[in-house]
Parts: structure tokens; sequence; C-alpha cells
């Protein structure tokens, strides 16, 4: 499925709609470039889940929790090396925390990813417009 947004805000509202569908237990893998709007989006799955908290990119922490009815942890995996350190911090502790899981830069860490995990590519088209592509819905009706 491919949704394309004209400004920041759109993505943010894209995110948001994912959000209100996730489940305790989702893990949505975010790829593209920088600049691409991974964080924005992020920012409206947090939304969605309801969370009032300010999401800001975890480049130099790795993960930021946001607490809420549903918890967001916010993985950013810029830094890691390898899978071996996503692994290391306590990948299987957050994802059996009835949370939800947005991990950016997922290309560094594929075999942390199971088949139901929200597979989303997001492209850069111009300085405001982006490409969504859902890859995989990991069971999700979306729409």
């Amino acid at each position: 499925m491919k949704i394309f947004t004209d400004n920041e805000q759109e993505t943010v509202y894209e995110g948001k709609k994912l959000g209100r569908k996730l489940m305790p237990g989702s893990v949505v893998a975010l790829f593209g470039d920088l600049g691409a709007g991974k964080t924005a989006f992020t920012r409206g799955v947090a939304e969605g889940l309801g969370i009032k908290a300010i999401v800001s990119s975890p480049t130099f922490t790795i993960v930021n929790e946001y607490p809420g009815d549903v918890p967001l942890f916010h993985f950013d995996m810029y830094r890691l090396e390898n899978e071996d350190e996503l692994f290391d911090i306590g990948w299987d502790d957050y994802r059996d925390r009835d949370g939800v899981c947005v991990v950016e830069w997922s290309e560094k860490v594929p075999g942390a990813f199971t088949s139901d995990t929200i597979i989303i590519r997001i492209e850069k088209l111009g300085d405001d417009k982006r490409e969504i592509l859902i890859e995989n819905s990991g069971g999700l009706e979306i729409c």
C-alpha cells in the first residue's frame, strides 16, 4: 500500500492512523534515509496510542520510552554496529513488555524482526513530499 504526503503534518497524521490500530506487542520497522520523516511518523504513532509526550529521535540513547496505556518504545539503530548490540540492550525484554516498538534504521537489524512485523518504507520525494510504502501490515487492516 502506498500513501503520499505533502507535508510533515500529513506524515504525522498517517502515523497517527496506524497508531490507533496497533496492539500491545506490535513492532513497526521503519526504513528510510536521513530526513525521510521516520521520527515524524513515529510522533504520529505516539499520538494514535494516546501518548501526550513530545517524541524525539533516540539517536544517542538508542531507545526512548513513552508511558501510556500502551507504552511506546522508540528505537534508533543508526549508531549500532550490528543486531547483536540490539539484543544486548534487551530487545527481547522490550518485546515482552506489552508495548509498541517502533524501530528507525531497521535495515541495520534485519534479524530482529519476525513475520508479523509491520514494515514501512518512507521515501523523500521533495522538500516536504513523502511516499510511505507499507510492505507488510503485520496482519492489521490498514486503510
